[in-house]
């Protein structure tokens, strides 16, 4: 009889790869060189090549990501930037930190990514960049978006930070559909260090050669600052563990798939709103399992009486933070109705069948 299960519990998901871990920090140690050396270079390789695109560019973390390409491309004071009404903070955030306007787009409501209908009427003679972000691991429709971007000569930002590994159309991976992508390996994402960490991955030659300066003071050769940079460097360790940790990306993110689809197939509660896959299978990792409910908390409370811890990603859209207060009075709907709905299951790759079970068992009793 399962008795409790975390929401995520990350110390089994690493304890797979313990020994080859163990033996790459080692490596690190002994080695003498902590910052931008043979394992970050490795890393940036290896993860570029995973993408199927030209360059990474490893970072601090996701956030420092996203910034550091708006300010490799230029964009800041007076500018504006489209990005979804409906996602993590950190994506406004890169935006303002530039000094440049967030200016928010709903969410198809079915796919809880931006919806590529709404974008144009948002667009001005200040709008610069589009950020898309795959949102829960689900891939955008980019198509249209593209489309759009080509049309008024605005660059495209992937944020990628759930979304390891997913797939557009059976072709292409994310962070090799766009002029750039962020990626975040915060240690609870698809590919997680055991610390902080992010990445820029893209196939503009000039962009990766200045976000490498950008990240590195503003300087490409020692003490020559070519930039008003930041300090933004993956160390040597959490480039070795996400080396050895990136060779199970991809099982893992079938295992996802595989309780995603056992879940859709299982739960059979009409009062929960399962979430939908708008291509093909490989379109979405699963970084979040996220259903929609109107009576959330006592959800949640039946749940976590029954041993299943939940989650809400996230429970107060971006424009009702009191960060962004000079924005209350927008009026976005369907961001407020999803926060008040949204809750996320347990899903990861090394749960069990019998954990799987049991999840769907009691979501089915509620």
């Amino acid at each position: 009889m399962v008795k409790k299960i975390n929401f995520l519990d990350l110390k089994k998901i690493n304890e797979r790869d313990r020994a080859e871990i163990d033996f790459a920090v080692r490596e690190v140690i002994d080695s003498g060189w902590y910052l931008l050396g043979k394992k970050t270079d490795e890393f940036e390789m290896n993860f570029a090549d995973f993408c199927g695109a030209q360059h990474c560019v490893s970072v601090g973390n996701g956030l420092e990501a996203l910034e550091l390409i708006l300010k490799a491309f230029d964009i800041g004071i007076n500018d504006e930037v489209i990005i979804p009404s409906n996602t993590y903070i950190a994506t406004a955030l890169a935006v303002s930190s530039n000094g440049a306007k967030p200016v928010f787009v709903e969410p198809d409501e079915k796919t809880f990514n931006i919806d590529p209908s709404l974008i144009e009427k948002s667009i001005t003679n200040k709008t610069k960049a589009i950020i898309v972000v795959h949102l829960y691991g689900q891939v955008v429709d980019m198509d249209p978006i593209i489309e759009i971007a080509n049309k008024y000569n605005l660059k495209i930002i992937e944020d990628s930070a759930q979304a390891h590994g997913s797939v557009y159309k059976n072709n292409k991976r994310t962070g090799n559909l766009a002029d750039a992508s962020g990626f975040s390996f915060y240690p609870g994402k698809n590919l997680g260090a055991l610390g902080d960490g992010g990445a820029v991955v893209t196939n503009d030659n000039e962009l990766a050669l200045k976000i490498r300066t950008l990240r590195n003071y503003g300087s490409e050769i020692k003490y020559h600052h070519n930039y008003k940079g930041i300090n933004s460097r993956l160390d040597e360790i959490q480039a070795a563990i996400l080396d050895v940790k990136l060779k199970r990306l991809d099982s893992d993110n079938t295992r996802r798939r595989e309780i995603s689809k056992y879940y859709r197939n299982n739960i059979k509660n009409t009062s929960i709103v399962l979430p939908e896959v708008s291509c093909c299978e490989n379109s979405h990792v699963w970084h979040l399992f996220v259903v929609k409910v109107n009576d959330r908390d006592n959800f949640q409370q039946f749940l976590l009486q029954n041993g299943i811890a939940t989650s809400v990603h996230y429970p107060i859209p971006m424009h009702k933070q009191n960060a962004y207060k000079e924005l209350y009075d927008y009026r976005l709907p369907i961001s407020e109705k999803l926060s008040k709905e949204i809750c996320s299951l347990p899903i990861s790759p090394v749960m069990t069948d019998q954990e799987v079970d049991y999840v769907i068992e009691v979501v089915n009793k509620w």
